[in-house]
């Protein structure tokens, strides 16, 4: 039983280890180099947006009303 438990821990962290590598990966688009600093400036925005989108979204989703409110027409 230990045996296995060992070998399953050791398999998750490898498969960890494995996809979590390209995230090492540091400055994927060189805002410095020759132009690319539109290509930097256009994936800064779009991240903004869709980080902005993502809080929005879930704040809307914690705050949806439910049938306990006692809302009318609910």
């Amino acid at each position: 039983m230990r045996r296995r438990f060992i070998t399953l821990a050791s398999l998750i962290a490898a498969i960890v280890g494995v996809l979590a590598s390209p995230a090492g990966a540091q400055q994927l688009v060189d805002a410095g180099g020759e132009h690319q600093g539109g290509l930097a400036f256009v994936l800064f925005a779009l991240m903004v947006f869709i980080i902005g989108f993502a809080l929005f979204f879930m704040d809307r989703i914690r705050r949806r009303p439910t049938d306990e409110d006692g809302l009318p027409g609910s």
